[in-house]
């Protein structure tokens, strides 16, 4: 390959010349300097090897018998084919009028007789590398204006996708926050004007999108590139609250960074939803009571003696039935803490007590499952609802356990931090100085005599948040979590796998009440994992003083 491109020359040159010492002379000369050099002595024959196979350049003499140089010039650039050639015109006139007139034909230049061979040489390099750069440029231009135009496309496509789009969006710029574009659908159901929408912030128009929750998704945009479905309340112009599902991209809009907000109205379907999963989470507790009191009198014999068979038959019905009382009362439970039936009956209590707790609830579990729980209480006081945090951390560790291995651990700590929630503990994993080991049913306690203790005995609403958050981490050695799977696993009904509800017993509610609890708290909830490795589990709660 890089031999032929050593070979190939470097332009195809025609000469045409009625002197034969001249076609000779250029056509040894531009040989020799690699060019490929056609030679003719007729301005006829010239023309029609230009259109059958247009050359780089021409070097046209002026008087030539039958066809001048001038008549051939004209032709060239009457031509589609030929017009864009160099022509450069090397006669013996040196009349300054027959010059003008080669210029005036077509020609880039003129040379006159005798010429020199340097000037000739430099010439044709010059000239070439002129049209070269002409021809990257013209091409350069049409590729800008098929950019151009092809953005035209896209800009009015998506124009008309916006004005005409049946739901609300929104453009802002980033990171200020200020709507620069919104379609007809968003001021239909913000109820505002676009001129009180132009120019201001959601904070300014107050339209209930809380602030933290808004920062959150823009977090999250920017580690993985999008975000979809970010539920949050939107509050109209006249105080109307509505339930919408939020998505965001990150666009570019006249050299501006902004982001694109579509919103998707759904407080008609929520309320449909929470008013079937009511009626039909009630309508099912009653005959369920009746059926597990039944089972109940039938398992203990009160009714007769059944087979070995009907035994185990009768074993797999209540096992059945416990389940489904279980994800009712999980529906129930769910659905009266986001609609605020259910309030947290704050008080002050100790997180040390509450792991601990957690740790004596679920050791027969482990030890079931062969899992040792190791737990490093820490004797912090916090107000919350002791029922609920302790709700949470046994539904943790029940989660654990289940997607544990025999003979592998779970750790449960907490530690008071003063930095960002979202720091790591440097602590080697499996360290277990200061920790306390549960094995084998034998439960141990050891406080160190420099463990961190900070009261509190007031309530949050007459105090002030301290810079410190309790974390309270819970780790296990199990199959981990794939990473689209981190964000969802804390929606209702949402398992790693579809069979894990059969297989490990779960009703797909146990994340999405925790995290209930924890944002009740004011806290947060998340997970970090790696397959194959485990997955740890993060609660953070404020203090305060």
């Amino acid at each position: 390959m890089d031999s032929q491109l050593a070979d190939a020359p470097k332009a195809d040159i025609l000469v045409i010349d009625d002197t034969p010492d001249n076609l000779n002379l250029l056509s040894t000369m531009l040989t020799q300097q690699g060019y490929k050099v056609r030679s003719v002595t007729k301005g006829a024959t010239g023309l029609r090897g230009a259109q059958a196979a247009p050359p780089d350049l021409i070097l046209l003499d002026v008087n030539m018998p039958q066809m001048n140089g001038y008549e051939v010039c004209q032709q060239l650039k009457a031509d589609d084919r030929t017009h864009d050639i160099p022509v450069i015109f090397i006669s013996a006139l040196e009349d300054v009028l027959d010059k003008v007139k080669a210029f005036a034909v077509g020609g880039v230049d003129y040379i006159t007789k005798p010429f020199q061979v340097q000037e000739v040489l430099a010439r044709i390099d010059s000239h070439l590398t002129i049209c070269r750069l002409q021809k990257q440029l013209q091409a350069q231009n049409a590729r800008l204006q098929q950019e151009i135009r092809d953005r035209q496309q896209a800009e009015e496509k998506f124009a008309k996708a916006f004005r005409s789009s049946p739901s609300p969006i929104a453009i802002t710029t980033f990171p200020e926050g200020q709507f620069v574009e919104v379609n007809p659908s968003f001021l239909k159901m913000s109820g505002y004007p676009l001129s009180e929408v132009i120019g201001h912030t959601a904070a300014d128009l107050r339209l209930g999108i809380a602030q933290e929750t808004y920062n959150q998704a823009i977090q999250q945009l920017l580690e993985t590139g999008s975000l979809y479905n970010q539920e949050c309340e939107f509050r109209t112009k006249s105080g109307e609250l509505k339930v919408v599902l939020l998505a965001i991209e990150q666009i570019e809009l006249d050299g501006v960074q902004c982001l694109l907000n579509t919103i998707n109205d759904i407080t008609e379907r929520k309320r449909l939803e929470n008013e079937f999963i009511s009626l039909v989470s009630h309508e099912l507790r009653t005959p369920l009571t009746s059926l597990m009191g039944a089972l109940d009198l039938l398992i203990a014999g009160k009714l007769g003696s059944l087979t070995e068979q009907g035994q185990k038959v009768l074993s797999i019905a209540i096992t059945n039935t416990e389940r489904l009382i279980r994800l009712i009362n999980d529906i129930l439970d769910l659905e009266r803490m986001k609609s605020g039936r259910i309030t947290m009956q704050m008080t002050k209590c100790n997180a040390a007590s509450l792991l601990t707790e957690a740790t004596e609830a679920m050791q027969a579990m482990a030890d079931q499952a062969q899992v040792q729980l190791l737990t490093h209480p820490l004797d912090v006081e916090l107000w919350a609802d002791p029922d609920r945090l302790l709700q949470t951390l046994t539904n943790l560790l029940s989660n654990a356990i289940k997607f544990s291995e025999p003979g592998s651990k779970v750790w449960l700590r907490a530690e008071v931090r003063s930095q960002k929630p979202e720091a790591r503990s440097q602590k080697p994993e499996g360290e277990e100085e200061g920790e306390n080991l549960i094995q084998n049913s034998k439960f141990k306690i050891q406080n160190s005599q420099s463990s961190e203790s900070i009261h509190h005995s007031s309530p949050p609403h007459t105090t002030h948040p301290t810079p410190h958050t309790l974390s309270i981490t819970v780790k296990d050695q199990g199959r981990g979590i794939p990473a689209d799977k981190l964000q969802t696993i804390f929606e209702r009904f949402q398992q790693v796998d579809a069979s894990d509800s059969r297989k490990k017993g779960g009703t797909g509610l146990g994340l999405a009440i925790c995290r209930n609890i924890v944002e009740q708290h004011d806290g947060r909830i998340w997970v970090e994992s790696t397959l194959g490795q485990g997955s740890t589990f993060y609660v953070t709660l404020p203090i305060y003083e």
